[in-house]
C-alpha cells in the first residue's frame, strides 16, 4: 500500500491540448459528481469506485496486447496498472460496506460503467497518453474528494463509524480504526495512482 506522507498537494499544470482535453473532462465529471452526490461522499465514493476500477484494467489490457505486438518488455506498466484496477475494487468493497447504494445508485453504477468503459478504451487506443492524464486528473479530484469526507467526519457531521474488517485486513489496519482511518487509507492510494498516471502521461508525451 502507498505510504500515508504522500504529498496530498500535488497537480499538473495542463500543457497542450491533450492535457486541456484531459483537464476540462475531469472538471466537467467532477461537477456532474457535485451536482448530483452533493455531500453524501459514502454515496459518491461507491459510484466513482466502480469507474475508477476501469482505466487500470483497460490499459493493462492494451499495454498486453502491445507488448505481444512488439514482442517487448512492458517494463512494469502491465502489473502496475493490473495493481491500480484491483485496489480501485477494494475501495469500492469497502465503500459498499459503509454507504450501503440505493437501488437506483446501483443502476447508475451499470450506466456509468457502460458508458465509461467504452470511452476509456477508444480514448485509450486514439491516445495513451491523454488516457493516462485523464486518470491523473480523475485522481487529483479523488484526494480532494476524499479530504472534503475527511473534514465532515472529523467536524462530527458524519458518523466515524468502525471501519469495515475488509477494510482493516486490506490496508492493516488497527482492530479498532474507524470511517477516518479508511479515508485516509483510501486518499493515499488515491494519491499514489495519480503520480502514476501522471508520470505514464509524462513519459509517453516524450516518445
Amino acid at each position: 500500500m502507498m505510504s500515508h506522507s504522500i504529498n496530498l498537494d500535488r497537480t499538473h499544470t495542463p500543457q497542450g491540448a491533450s492535457d486541456r482535453f484531459a483537464y476540462g473532462l475531469t472538471r466537467l465529471l467532477r461537477f456532474l459528481a457535485d451536482t448530483f452526490f452533493a455531500k453524501r461522499y459514502g454515496h459518491r465514493a461507491v459510484v466513482l469506485e466502480t469507474i475508477a476500477a476501469v482505466p487500470g484494467m483497460v490499459g493493462s489490457t492494451l499495454q498486453h496486447l502491445k507488448a505481444l505486438r512488439h514482442m517487448s518488455d512492458d517494463h512494469g506498466w502491465i502489473r502496475t496498472l493490473m495493481d491500480e484496477a484491483e485496489n480501485e475494487r477494494m475501495h469500492l468493497l469497502t465503500f459498499i460496506e459503509i454507504a450501503q447504494p440505493t437501488r437506483f445508485e446501483r443502476w447508475l453504477i451499470i450506466l456509468a460503467q457502460g458508458v465509461f468503459y467504452n470511452f476509456f478504451f477508444l480514448l485509450y487506443l486514439i491516445s495513451p497518453r491523454t488516457a493516462h492524464r485523464v486518470v491523473g486528473y480523475f485522481e487529483e479530484e479523488a484526494v480532494a474528494s476524499y479530504s472534503e469526507f475527511l473534514a465532515e467526519v472529523e467536524a462530527g457531521n458524519r458518523e466515524n463509524v468502525p471501519a469495515p474488517k475488509l477494510a482493516i485486513d486490506y490496508w492493516h489496519l488497527s482492530p479498532d480504526a474507524r470511517l477516518s482511518d479508511v479515508i485516509i487509507a483510501v486518499r493515499a492510494d488515491e494519491a499514489g495512482h495519480r503520480d502514476v498516471n501522471h508520470d505514464f502521461a509524462d513519459q509517453l508525451s516524450k516518445k
